[in-house]
């Protein structure tokens, strides 16, 4: 179906309150009636007066005069060919806008996904890929252009990453809460931060929320800084202010030219699509195909990303192109722009506006006219050579002020360019004016862009084009002139990253210069204030790009041994261990070669981590002794505590608690004098450990609560997250399976507040507690939808699966999918790390008995049962591992041995008894009795593990024990005492779907009805 419209811009009578026909009347209806039967399907005719009042937005074409009904004197009227800016003529180009053809599909796909994320409250990210001049930017215009006509309401924000180096940490990012806030790039601070702080009021309605927000949106802008540690934070805070908006309104994100995009900022976009899913907030992103040279997993497998790339238009779809604003070019002309441009919509575009500069046509309204016969057009073989010969048909003076321009980048101030330029604002409007007019530059109208009011080029090929025209020494003075403005004129934390790059792009043009070495130093200065900025921001790989520049302006061995350093421990926090590791190495190389042993030792205990997250425990306890040792001889200080905290940790996990304990007394003390919370909290959670290993788990929970204080109160997540686990841990401990459970959640949520996916996978790996309740479904379907590389990436965090999966699938008689969840970690025998020698021995166990394989289990069980002096005889591997041993043995006939795996546990002091190793020996001796024949011990010994099993709310023991019990009643001759144990275990089973078990049940069952 096709409609019709007519519109006209006039008085007419409304009646107010009216319903249904006849709520407007008068000529002003009659006649738009009328023009409407004069337009044709798909037409919209417009009066003069409608045009006038939308000349600014919609682009028109003359239909002629019509005869109307009711009109003595013939009509104008004006055909609506497509809309060209936004609502009251915001953002409108001076430039004629040519007509959008060839993506109307892409267009549409576009529109579709918005939609989608507006009603179904979900996430999504267009990638829009393509070379240079395709058309990407006018892609997002059309849909910002439909958008801006649509009737509900939306966020809109747009930001455009910058061509300066590796990238300018999170600008784009920036530039959209400057757009929201109202705040313009060269703002001073004070007005800044009160703009800031009006709009976070306005969106964020928590006061706990507005304090996480606020400051760390200000980091963001360089209003403020924050303590090194925040980093984690920094994500979460600023996902939650654009989730806020989402909580009114869909959320739409442009990203320009994300092709320059710092790798932080491709994190984070993607960090938006895994954390807000169910949101409605809606991505758009433009890049050239370089983006995914750089990053070639761009959404890979990620939920609600969609991929279009634009391919050059068809012959067809360019020739409407060229005719649209300049019909009557003559064919052979015609087809030689088509040949040249193969199907790059800009080279037609430009090719136009050369036409525009050499005078042979001139602008009528939304057309062009030729002034004469263009009988012959020399055509550039290339976009590139098309604006070169562009700009060299410009006048001197146009030409070499756009080169100046280009300096500053794609968009500039007036301000900027009179520094850069040494001219007058006056006299440079001029010339501007005219570049504007010939449609080189234009000027940015939008006033939610944090850029409006700067000239910018139209196309990024035509700033490069006259970048690359000028000498090295005028590249260099244009360079210099631009530091030394923004220096001047903006706060330097925002674009410390800009300048930095200005510095390093003037040594580079003339290295060997008189000046160099005074250039090159300002550069080297600038670059590590701009490393320490990405850092702060938690960009850690253009952090470490920084520092490697500036390591290269370096001669003095000892400043870049530092920033060796500085650079591995942004590697090493961005996952990058092979780059960390060299860092290192050469680092303490140099420190060595100087005779800095204190710094030298400092980082090889940095080595021995990356070594310790590599899996080579045993060598990374080995230097980081060697390290402890160096700094033990001097003073002691914040390096010394750290490395003793940390090796502290690795001791324990090596099966050394003894060794552990004593150096994590050396960490307290110096953290307690020197104050130092991170230090602290990770050394009270270590030392929580070796205290739960020896089995006094009241203190231990003690010294956890009040780690986990010190990490809340002093905002240091990591830490925080680490206390929640190892609570998790202690309560697994002690038995308390519920408060563990809700440890588990409170974890988990802050990980996913912070955004961090390491420690997600830590809690989502921590499913005991969640096993010990019954919640078996929820376990197997939060496994089946881990991340295929969950498991590879994080090993310490699924140490549970090697015995909790296997577990639930050995109880449902799945023996093949537990052998493949046991398999998973491949031959964990000859690992370092005890507890998960221990955890796999004790699924092991599990495995083998399941399968009849009765001196395997008991075997895998005996060594998983040793590590209980290091790990402590309430640590799940253990407490599973005693189970078998013991059911091994018995079914083995083997009831010495039994009897003394069960004295483990009856030595245990009362204090420390573990409440359900406690139940589990008195429903296993109470079943060795019944096998020996001993009646006396049987019955109550069953009653009381059945009532400590129901106390601690663990289902499936619970069944086992009802079901234990009931067998020996059989055997006794009482089976109406049995019943209702058969018939609660049985209901239990079933809710558990313990296949194997509902046999035994039934098998008792058929028994009681033969006696």
């Amino acid at each position: 179906l096709r409609a019709r419209a007519g519109v006209l811009t006039g008085e007419a009578a409304v009646t107010l309150g009216a319903e249904g026909q006849g709520m407007v009347a008068g000529d002003l209806v009659n006649t738009a009636s009328r023009i409407q039967a004069s337009a044709k399907p798909g037409d919209v005719f417009v009066g003069d007066a409608t045009k006038r009042a939308s000349d600014a937005a919609i682009a028109f074409e003359d239909a002629g005069s019509h005869e109307l009904k009711g009109k003595a004197e013939p009509m104008q009227l004006w055909r609506a060919v497509r809309v060209v800016g936004l609502r009251r003529g915001v953002a409108t180009s001076s430039a004629l806008e040519p007509p959008f053809v060839g993506r109307d599909r892409e267009l549409r796909l576009v529109k579709e996904l918005y939609h989608a994320t507006a009603d179904e409250h979900r996430t999504n990210l267009v990638s829009v890929i393509g070379v240079g001049g395709i058309g990407k930017s006018r892609l997002a215009w059309e849909f910002e252009k439909y958008f801006d006509g649509l009737a509900d309401d939306a966020w809109w924000h747009r930001g455009r990453c910058l061509a300066y180096g590796d990238g300018v940490a999170f600008w784009a990012l920036a530039e959209m809460v400057r757009g929201r806030a109202g705040i313009v790039e060269d703002e001073d601070s004070v007005s800044a931060s009160a703009k800031l702080r009006a709009i976070v009021d306005d969106i964020v309605t928590d006061p706990n929320e507005r304090r996480f927000v606020e400051p760390r949106l200000a980091q963001l802008l360089g209003l403020e800084d924050r303590p090194p540690g925040d980093e984690a934070n920094l994500f979460a805070s600023w996902r939650l202010f654009f989730e806020r908006m989402s909580d009114a309104d869909p959320v739409i994100m442009v990203f320009e030219d994300i092709h320059w995009a710092d790798s932080a900022l491709l994190d984070f976009i993607e960090h938006m699509l895994d954390w807000s899913r169910d949101r409605p907030i809606f991505v758009l992103t433009l890049s050239r195909p370089e983006l995914l040279d750089r990053r070639p997993t761009w959404g890979a497998g990620k939920r609600g990303f969609t991929s279009i790339f634009l391919e050059p238009l068809p012959p067809e779809a360019m020739e409407t192109l060229l005719a649209g604003p300049l019909p009557g070019l003559p064919v052979d002309i015609l087809e030689k722009i088509l040949q040249r441009a193969e199907g790059v919509p800009f080279y037609a575009v430009e090719t136009v506006r050369m036409l525009l500069d050499r005078g042979l046509i001139v602008r009528e309204g939304n057309m062009y006219r030729a002034t004469g016969p263009i009988e012959t057009l020399e055509v550039p073989e290339t976009l590139q050579a098309l604006i070169a010969a562009r700009l060299d048909g410009l006048a001197t003076e146009e030409r070499r002020l756009l080169q100046r321009a280009s300096v500053l980048g794609k968009s500039f101030t007036l301000q900027g360019l009179a520094a850069v330029t040494g001219i007058e604002e006056a006299q440079l409007e001029l010339t501007l004016s005219s570049l504007v007019h010939k449609e080189v530059l234009g000027v940015t109208t939008d006033p939610m862009s944090p850029e409006r009011g700067q000239y910018g080029f139209l196309q990024d090929l035509v700033k490069k084009v006259a970048y690359d025209t000028m000498s090295r020494r005028e590249r260099k003075a244009g360079h210099l002139a631009a530091a030394a403005y923004l220096l001047g004129a903006v706060d330097e934390d925002e674009i410390v990253e800009v300048v930095a790059a200005h510095y390093l792009d003037a040594y580079m043009a003339e290295p060997n210069a008189d000046d160099s070495s005074e250039i090159r130093t300002k550069a080297r200065d600038m670059l590590i204030r701009a490393a320490e900025r990405a850092a702060s921001l938690g960009a850690n790989a253009e952090a470490q790009r920084s520092f490697e520049h500036a390591t290269e302006l370096l001669d003095d061995r000892l400043e870049q041994a530092g920033l060796h350093e500085r650079a591995g421990r942004m590697a090493r926090a961005g996952g990058r261990t092979d780059e960390a590791t060299a860092h290192y190495e050469r680092s303490i190389s140099l420190f060595e070669a100087e005779g800095a042993t204190h710094p030298a030792a400092r980082v090889s205990a940095r080595l021995a981590e990356v070594m310790w997250d590599r899996g080579r425990l045993g060598d990374a306890v080995r230097r980081m002794e060697r390290s402890f040792a160096v700094l033990s001889e001097e003073e002691p200080d914040s390096d010394l505590a750290t490395v003793a905290a940390t090796l502290a940790r690795l001791l324990f996990f090596s099966g050394q608690a003894a060794a552990s304990a004593e150096r994590v007394e050396v960490a307290l003390e110096i953290a307690e004098a020197l104050g130092l919370p991170e230090v602290l909290s990770q050394a009270l959670n270590t030392k929580s450990l070796t205290l739960l290993a020896r089995g006094r788990q009241r203190e231990a929970l003690a010294l956890l609560r009040y780690a986990l204080d010190v990490a809340v109160d002093h905002e240091i997540p990591t830490a925080a997250l680490r206390a929640y686990y190892n609570l998790t841990d202690a309560a697994i401990q002690v038995d308390s399976y519920r408060e563990a459970n809700e440890r588990v959640q409170a974890g988990l949520a802050l990980a996913r507040r912070v955004g961090h996916r390491d420690w997600e996978w830590q809690f989502v790996g921590q499913m005991y507690p969640q096993v010990a309740l019954g919640e078996w479904d929820d376990v197997l379907d939060t496994a089946k939808g881990l991340p295929p590389d969950a498991i590879e990436n994080n090993r310490i965090a699924y140490n549970g699966f090697l015995c909790t999966i296997p577990s639930i699938r050995v109880r449902r008689g799945e023996l093949d999918e537990a052998k493949a969840s046991h398999a998973v970690f491949g031959d964990v025998e000859m690992s370092d790390d005890m507890q998960e020698r221990a955890t796999a021995a004790a699924g092991a166990a599990i495995i083998a008995r399941a399968e009849g394989r009765l001196e395997d289990a008991l075997r895998d069980a005996e060594r998983a049962l040793e590590a209980r002096s290091e790990l402590g005889i309430g640590h799940e591997a253990v407490k599973d591992a005693f189970v078998e041993g013991v059911e091994a043995a018995i079914s083995l006939g083997r009831f010495d041995q039994a009897e003394g795996i069960l004295a483990i546990v009856a030595a245990i002091p009362p204090g420390r008894q573990s409440p359900y190793l406690d139940a589990q020996s008195r429903r296993l001796r109470a079943r060795m009795s019944h096998l020996r024949g001993e009646a006396g011990p049987v019955e109550p010994a069953f009653k009381s593990a059945i009532g400590m099993f129901r106390e601690l709310e663990t289902p499936f023991w619970l069944a086992v024990a009802l079901l234990d019990s009931a067998e020996w009643l059989v055997s006794e001759g009482r089976t109406e005492d049995a019943k209702p144990l058969l018939d609660e275990a049985r209901g239990r089973f079933e809710q558990l779907r313990a296949t194997p078990w509902l046999a035994r049940v039934e098998a008792v069952a058929i028994d009681r009805a033969s006696i």
